[in-house]
């Protein structure tokens, strides 16, 4: 069966070369094809288009978003670059980007043109709409910046700049080359964009772990738009999304390094004295979106007859168990060796969903207002409107695990670290 998503797509687009996951955790690393939206010819040297287009300076020494000394005094470091470039990588004579392997010096060029556009393609889609650019008041197009001296990736007014870390044995590896980190800033975009910019810091604490939570969930539900992703899960897995596996992994670098976990276990309640990082903050919501989406799997596998309703209850029921391994991994090896298509159907059909129910339910939200308690009341109202409520108990129960509904996260603790993305370029606005 083909992916309901990609069929959806209705005229060819230009196609690319991806890595799925980091090229870095893995000797043999796979490229997966991708087409984007843009049709093929509309996609020119850089690469560039309509929506981005990708700069690849010579001599650019100072990152977007610092405070530079101007001709009028100081401010912002933004685009455009005005500087010579590295020579561009150009589309074949079909208009695609294919012909371009890893050793290629335009390589990384292409691979963070295509990662950003794939991801915003596939939240449209879920949107529904155009998703316009929070910095539209005074830019066209986003910029996308390779500059290897940076040791981060962030977006900004007008830009999204990647480098790369050195902290694995002196070995660069480029943070454009990880689908997850560009994915993830494409993240904070979209949600400045549908929820507005705060105007001030005195917005909620936890919109700021929201935030966070948001952009990592923009990456999962994007990285499992590729079928290598999707396959890779499945074989490794059974099904039992609950095991340890590549979906909760986010910006992986290295085998045994990972910056979190979606399958977390934190609570809201641990941070009702106060936090100090938005991130951990962030774990109790991604944790419960985790969560609710494994719990509508087993649903949509129920629905298919691929699990039994005794094998689900039963799933609930050792859902914390340290047991739940042990026992499940059987049962869900014995079902999935039945029909691995039909397990390939149902994940797609709950990415999906998700998907559409996050789109729809940030779409209520306002950054001045925002808390984990609104956006569990907009997935309910997301659920009541689409089908009068079929996945209420999955939402409300998973929410209340965490402590979302019945307590707040309290003050922030510490001033921001550079760690922090609140008070980073991300979020300042030129005058």
């Amino acid at each position: 069966m083909d992916d309901t998503f990609e069929a959806a797509q209705e005229a060819p687009g230009t196609r690319f070369l991806l890595f799925p996951q980091s090229p870095f955790r893995t000797d043999n690393p796979v490229l997966e094809l991708v087409e984007i939206s843009a049709p093929p010819g509309t996609i020119g040297p850089g690469p560039s288009g309509p929506r981005m287009y990708t700069v690849s300076a010579l001599g650019k020494t100072i990152p977007y978003g610092a405070i530079v000394q101007g001709p009028e005094g100081p401010g912002m470091y933004l685009p455009p670059w005005h500087g010579d470039l590295h020579a561009p990588p150009l589309p074949d004579e079909d208009g695609h980007f294919l012909h371009i392997p890893p050793s290629d010096p335009g390589f990384e060029a292409a691979h963070l043109f295509a990662a950003a556009h794939f991801t915003l393609d596939v939240w449209e889609e879920y949107f529904g709409h155009e998703i316009p650019w929070h910095f539209a008041r005074d830019y066209d197009r986003l910029e996308l910046s390779l500059l290897p001296r940076l040791d981060n990736a962030h977006i900004g007014w007008g830009f999204l700049e990647t480098g790369g870390t050195r902290e694995h044995g002196g070995e660069y590896r480029a943070y454009s080359l990880n689908f997850d980190v560009v994915a993830h800033e494409i993240g904070h975009a979209i949600i400045y964009s549908i929820t507005g910019m705060p105007v001030s810091e005195d917005v909620p604490g936890e919109y700021y772990g929201f935030h966070e939570s948001a952009a990592d969930m923009v990456a999962l539900i994007a990285s499992l738009h590729f079928g290598s992703v999707v396959e890779d899960l499945l074989e490794n897995t059974k099904g039992n999304l609950y095991t340890f596996n590549q979906l909760n992994r986010f910006a992986e670098l290295a085998g045994n390094a990972q910056i979190r976990m979606a399958a977390n276990t934190r609570l809201l309640d641990d941070f009702v004295c106060g936090w100090s990082s938005e991130h951990a903050l962030s774990e109790p919501l991604t944790g419960a979106m985790f969560d609710i989406l494994v719990d509508i799997f087993h649903e949509r596998l129920l629905v298919h007859g691929l699990i039994t309703p005794e094998m689900e209850d039963l799933s609930d029921q050792l859902e914390n168990s340290p047991h739940y391994g042990e026992v499940m991994q059987a049962l869900f090896d014995a079902r999935y060796a039945d029909d691995p298509e039909g397990f390939r159907v149902a994940l797609l059909e709950v990415r999906d969903i998700l998907g559409s129910y996050l789109a729809a339910a940030w779409s209520m939200l306002d950054a001045e207002t925002l808390t984990y308690a609104a956006v569990e009341q907009a997935l309910l109202l997301v659920d009541r409107n689409s089908t009068g409520g079929a996945f209420h108990s999955i939402i409300e129960g998973n929410f209340r695990m965490r402590g979302i509904g019945l307590v707040h996260a309290g003050p922030r603790l510490e001033e921001p670290g550079e760690d922090s993305h609140a008070h980073s370029v991300r979020t300042q606005v030129p005058d």
